[in-house]
């Protein structure tokens, strides 16, 4: 960790204060069926949901009494707590090495078993986790063995070369051979009988091999190579909380603090979603979770944040209040002050999933840049975000003008937006935000010509967009636009044209929305300014009578 000079040390440690504890492959490993699959998950994730649900409700009523209780003499609190069990932990006290061992523990356990999440809800047995080492602790277990697709021989007999070689530390080998098993896949050769080709069965032995080439390429200190492999493994396989636990580890080494306490929030949720019952496990992952956000918080310099809990909807004169406590404690970024009014936020220290829901904050944020937090609380208003660099509906800008608005507004609002998403598992206003983001900020790298980066971003949001299904509830009308999202960003990526991409048409719909908005604000302007220049003109008049 970077050493730094006494003055940053203290805006960091103020800042601490107010924190509580590509795609082709994938195509050829689905078929042309991939975005169908997409119904099936949602379906299947709602069924976990509902199971996980009655299995807690019995279990959380009496605590869901006593937190009822509590709440209640908190109900009007809308102040930062103070009290222990909010109080922030400073950064060092989770140094790298517990970073490391975490990781160690649940990223680069050496699985040696194939498990197909997608027929059955994978329910871990204590039993076999006891039989284990530490260095295999809850790995999944298959519900039914028997009645699983045998290997392809081929891939079978390439996969154990391959864990061999990695076992030894051969981690150059290893990655050679778990690649040549993805070809294998992508040629159709991972089960048995390709006669009768399952989808799931072939996106969970694709994604197993994925998330193996993702530690090989950590292993090698190669990130930026691991990042598509664990994007990848989340898109085939979006149960599977290590998968996420994986990404967070990509993202950590790559310095993207901001996404990696996102990827271990969800991996958090997904182990208690898919039955994970160990405590010492959730916690681990929580931890990550924590010092990720600790991490983001102390290097960002250019904004602030604040959490506040609320229980009950905080009206504006409460915002106004919390925006004058910020103003107090972070003198440094007031030139604009926003609060989060969509989405509740969650921390890793009050997270409690089957204990649902946990408690909640309001995020608020302070820029030294007046115009990065405008066009953040402009964005907000939207039901459908766009990241534009355009002024008006129809006028694209020249690549030189898109260079322009990246270097002035793009890649300072990426940042805040990640961040943002860090503590905030859903959104209110629409599911598919989170993917459309990343998809408009993809299209924005495409006309850069920055097509490495693009396409990293695109199978991103495809993750996103695959695990959707499984963080939240819904709609008939969101599950279509989550399938063109999806089917789209295959497009993209194997080459196609962008024109006509669903979230190009959501961009034209919200700038004609900001359009209509700057019309409708120039109208009440020059309203205003009208009715001050004929009060003007009117005292001048009487004035002049009175001196006649």
């Amino acid at each position: 960790q970077q050493t730094r000079s006494s003055k940053e040390s203290n805006v960091a440690a103020n800042k601490l204060n107010d924190t509580p504890e590509a795609l082709q492959e994938v195509k050829n490993h689905l078929g042309d069926g991939a975005a169908e699959n997409i119904m099936g998950r949602i379906k299947m994730a709602k069924k976990k949901k509902k199971k996980q649900s009655n299995d807690v409700d019995r279990a959380s009523c009496k605590q869901k009494s006593e937190n009822n209780e509590k709440l209640a003499v908190k109900k009007e609190e809308t102040t930062l707590e103070t009290g222990s069990q909010l109080s922030p932990t400073p950064l060092s006290h989770i140094p790298l090495k517990s970073l490391i061992d975490i990781e160690m523990e649940l990223v680069y356990t050496d699985e040696e078993d194939i498990s197909f999440e997608f027929a059955e809800p994978v329910v871990p047995t204590s039993t076999q986790s006891a039989c284990r080492d530490s260095e295999k602790a809850d790995a999944p277990s298959t519900p039914n063995s028997s009645t699983l697709p045998q290997l392809d021989k081929q891939l079978q007999l390439t996969l154990r070369e391959a864990s061999a070689s990695y076992r030894q530390s051969n981690y150059v080998a290893a990655a050679e051979q778990f690649s040549t098993a993805l070809e294998l896949c992508s040629k159709g050769a991972a089960i048995d009988n390709p006669f009768e080709p399952s989808p799931e069965a072939i996106s969970s032995i694709a994604s197993f091999v994925e998330t193996k080439l993702v530690t090989c390429n950590l292993k090698l200190r190669k990130p930026d190579d691991a990042l598509n492999h664990s994007h990848r493994s989340i898109i085939l396989n979006p149960a599977y909380f290590r998968n996420h636990l994986r990404q967070a580890a990509v993202f950590r080494c790559l310095e993207r603090y901001s996404e990696a306490a996102r990827s271990a929030m969800i991996a958090d949720y997904m182990y208690w979603l898919t039955g994970g019952a160990e405590q010492r496990i959730s916690k681990l992952i929580k931890l990550y979770w924590q010092a990720m956000i600790e991490e983001a918080i102390t290097r960002e310099e250019s904004f602030s944040v604040m959490y506040t809990p609320f229980v009950t909807e905080v009206k504006a004169d409460k915002i106004n209040k919390i925006k004058d406590m910020f103003a107090k404690k972070h003198p440094d970024y007031v030139e604009h002050i926003y609060t989060d009014p969509h989405g509740v936020h969650i921390l890793p220290q009050t997270a409690e999933w089957p204990s649902l829901p946990p408690q909640q904050y309001l995020l608020t944020l302070g820029f030294r840049n007046k115009h990065i937090g405008k066009i953040l609380e402009r964005w907000s208003r939207r039901k459908l975000p766009i990241f534009s660099d355009r002024k008006a509906p129809f006028s694209p800008l020249t690549k030189e003008e898109t260079k322009r608005y990246w270097d002035n507004t793009g890649k300072k609002i990426v940042p805040v937006m990640d961040f943002i998403r860090s503590t905030k598992l859903t959104d209110n206003l629409c599911a598919c935000s989170r993917g459309i983001e990343k998809l408009h900020y993809a299209s924005l790298l495409g006309r850069l010509q920055r097509v490495e980066e693009q396409s990293q971003v695109i199978n991103q949001a495809m993750a996103e967009l695959a695990t959707l299904p499984y963080l939240q509830d819904i709609s008939q009308q969101d599950a279509e636009l989550l399938q063109s999202l999806m089917a789209d960003a295959m497009d993209t990526l194997e080459g196609r044209s962008d024109k006509g991409r669903v979230w190009n048409k959501i961009q034209k719909i919200g700038l004609i929305e900001d359009y209509l908005y700057q019309v409708e604000d120039n109208y009440l302007k020059n309203k205003r300014l009208r009715a001050a220049r004929t009060e003007k003109m009117k005292m001048k008049r009487t004035q002049s009578a009175q001196q006649h």
